[in-house]
């Protein structure tokens, strides 16, 4: 018997080992072959009486990484195309049959007769993670880069091929909605402590552990299907009743009922564990079939895994240029950003040079890096040993010299023109040929630093966000003379320290400081019409954003703030920015010395050392000039105000031609500054809100507010045509890996 993504070997003992092997891919995941295949073999093993029981592994480094998403996306496509064909309930019929397709494979594996064994030998998430839970034991080799879990409300699913059932049968429900609702990946020592994995093994002793399993009486019966089998928390007890109205409040709190998904799970184990198993997975699947049709799943999916995972193949990388490695990297400026910058190198295995005004400086840059590393070795997420690689490769040095042997240098000095300019005359006379040169720059337009620059196609911006060794995005900025050379050694650095890259065009503020200023404003603009600043934050957080504006405010520091509006205003006149938000700054960092987090007072008061919780600063009432009711203030409006000024500033920057794909501002606004992620991003939540919908918004928010909502022209004309911007602006294919 043969299969296309698995081999099947049965031995003397009637043991049949199933190696999964997709080809031509580095992971394993589910398609549509790859569940033909399972099938069959469930089918082959399960009627050849010679088998006595089955044994299935990975012939990769992972065990599998579950589904691939484009699967479920091509789905929601044939379902739309049956939705005009043949109408809504042909429609959902057969998308259910196809939502439950795994789910009744995995369900004729846990209901075979035979025993099934999961033999994991690496990373085991989503589906995968599914189907080792219908196996009927459960044991993975020593590895400790195994992760084990359901991440996919990450992507707005959740776990459709009975994981919700399965996992709030073995563990109690609270546990098993954390799991599940927080997307979270456990290490082999944890999944043991919950008993979702029986035994752990060396590597080498994997397979025959498996086998000696079933031949000393493995059960072929799932605990769920054995007569008495009893809950771990039935949903009608007095711990049932204390757990889910607890959890759902937590819900709400955590989600603002803004992911379908989490109240699909929610909804799924509630009813499930009140049901026998078979009938619990159909519930299941009806949930799953629910949610693939939602907006949020689609936005989600092609946003957080289709378009990322395209950006960070190279979607943008120009394909006339050879691939490069960065093997040395310098670093100007060991302050906070360089430091992480020289850091998250370092990790990566790059030999960094990390320079500053003095010694002193430098080595404080160096010290950053074991600072945080000491940091994740007190966690158990780093050894000694991976420290001092780390630090081996991190040369901290005053002299500029050592740049000479550099591929990239990366300045990272105060944003300051002046400052960055005498930089840039120490450091360019310096560099060996066929160096790229990039500057951290948060704001000052790249254009207008590289007239500093001798040869401008080799000068870049290269903006990362803070703290760099959490944020996922690197906004990569091309000046009109930046050449292929420099980007593709950009976009190939960037893949080398393992962040998601963006590719923008120059502008004051790029894409993601102009959409995120905007937010930030908004929250000042409602502080100024009197808005209580409790509201102001809340609403924030229930319209799908992280943190509230003014909270943001103080993260990013409101003296930085303000000295980039008396910046833009010296620049571009005193009409490019708010005036009266100017003033509120004034009075905030001159006046009453509230710089923000930093020095532990802003729009919020900070508790020394972290010992509690911050708190809103009870002066910032007094700053307003008048006080709204709240009762008497649209909720629905105040969110939708800071998700539109967003979105709006994000299609401005399209017809600014800054952002040229619809991916890349998506991508980057969800990574880079947290826009709801439910939406898909900025464009999305215009997309899918329907941009005729959106331009009608708009305009009753610009009659109110003024023209900080007015639609650009390039959106009224969108309106109009029905285009969309995944319509207008198709992305391109990604350029191979």
């Amino acid at each position: 018997m043969s299969y296309k993504n698995f081999k099947l070997e049965t031995d003397a003992d009637g043991i049949a080992l199933v190696t999964w092997d997709n080809p031509g891919k580095s992971m394993n995941v589910f398609d549509q072959s790859v569940m033909d295949d399972l099938d069959r073999i469930v089918t082959d093993t399960t009627t050849d009486a010679n088998v006595k029981g089955v044994v299935i592994t990975s012939g990769k480094d992972a065990f599998s990484g579950g589904a691939d998403l484009t699967m479920l996306d091509s789905m929601r496509t044939v379902f739309a195309d049956l939705l005009k064909s043949k109408g809504k309930e042909a429609a959902t019929e057969a998308l259910y049959k196809e939502a439950g397709r795994l789910s009744l494979i995995f369900r004729r594996i846990e209901t075979s007769g035979k025993p099934w064994i999961a033999a994991i030998n690496g990373l085991a998430v989503g589906g995968a993670f599914e189907l080792t839970l219908a196996c009927h034991y459960r044991v993975a080799s020593d590895n400790p880069k195994t992760r084990l879990g359901l991440p996919e409300i990450q992507v707005g699913l959740f776990p459709g091929a009975g994981g919700t059932q399965r996992l709030a049968r073995m563990l109690p429900p609270t546990d098993a909605l954390t799991i599940m609702l927080k997307g979270e990946q456990l290490k082999l020592d944890r999944a043991k402590s919950l008993k979702l994995i029986d035994a752990i093994v060396p590597a080498a002793d994997l397979i025959k552990s498996a086998k000696d399993w079933i031949k000393g009486g493995g059960k072929a019966v799932a605990p769920w299907d054995e007569k008495g089998f009893k809950l771990p928390m039935p949903v009608y007890s007095k711990a049932g009743m204390m757990t889910f109205p607890a959890a759902n409040a937590l819900y709400r709190k955590e989600t603002y009922d803004n992911y379908p998904a989490a109240r699909a799970i929610m909804q799924s184990v509630y009813e499930g564990l009140q049901l026998p198993m078979d009938a619990a997975l159909r519930v299941e699947t009806r949930y799953f079939t629910h949610i693939l049709q939602t907006k949020e799943a689609a936005a989600m999916i092609r946003s957080l895994f289709v378009s990322m995972q395209e950006l960070n193949k190279g979607a943008r990388r120009p394909q006339n240029v050879p691939p490069t490695k960065v093997k040395k990297l310098g670093v100007i400026g060991a302050g906070f950003m360089g430091a992480s910058i020289g850091f998250v190198s370092a990790q990566a295995g790059i030999e960094v040079v990390l320079i500053d005004r003095d010694q002193a400086s430098a080595d404080k840059g160096k010290a950053h890096a074991k600072n945080v590393i000491d940091a994740n070795i007190a966690r158990g997420r780093a050894t000694e040993a991976e420290r001092d690689a780390v630090l081996s490769r991190i040369t901290a040095t005053a002299d500029y010299a050592a740049i000479e042997d550099c591929d990239l240098i990366i300045e990272a000095v105060f944003e300051d023109r002046k400052v960055k300019a005498e930089t840039f005359a120490k450091a360019q006379p310096l560099l060996k040929q066929g160096a790229i040169f990039a500057s951290n720059t948060s704001t000052l337009p790249i254009n207008s630093l590289a007239e500093e620059w001798k040869d401008q196609s080799k000068f870049i911006g290269i903006h990362f966000f803070s703290p760099v060794e959490k944020m996922m995005l690197v906004e990569i900025i091309v000046g009109k003379n930046t050449g292929d050379v420099a980007l593709a050694t950009a976009l190939d650095y960037v893949r080398q320290i393992r962040k998601t890259p963006i590719v923008v065009n120059d502008s004051r503020g790029f894409f993601a400081n102009r959409c995120v200023l905007r937010f930030t404003a908004e929250g000042l603009e409602m502080l100024k019409e009197g808005v209580p600043p409790a509201m102001i934050e809340n609403t924030a957080r229930m319209a799908g954003m992280p943190v509230g504006p003014l909270s943001l405010s103080d993260e990013v520091a409101l003296d930085l703030v303000l000295k980039i509006m008396k910046a833009t205003e010296a620049d571009l006149g005193p009409n490019a920015i708010d005036q009266e938000q100017k003033k509120l700054l004034v009075e905030m960092v001159e006046k009453q010395g509230r710089f923000g987090r930093k020095n532990g007072k802003g729009f919020y008061d900070y508790p020394e050392k972290g010992k509690g919780k911050k708190l809103l600063w009870p002066g910032v009432s007094s700053l307003q000039p008048k006080h709204l009711d709240a009762d008497e203030l649209d909720v629905e409006e105040l969110k939708q105000r800071f998700l539109v000024v967003q979105a709006v500033e994000a299609a401005r920057t399209v017809e600014d031609h800054v952002i040229t794909d619809p991916r890349e501002a998506d991508v980057g606004s969800i990574l880079g500054f947290g826009f709801a992620p439910f939406t898909g991003g900025t464009l999305s939540y215009i997309d899918f809100m329907g941009p005729k919908n959106f331009v009608a918004l708009c305009h009753k928010l610009e009659a109110k507010y003024g023209s900080r909502f007015t639609p650009p022209k390039l959106l009224e004309e969108m309106a109009a045509k029905g285009e969309t911007f995944y319509s207008r602006f198709a992305p391109k294919k990604a350029a191979a890996a």
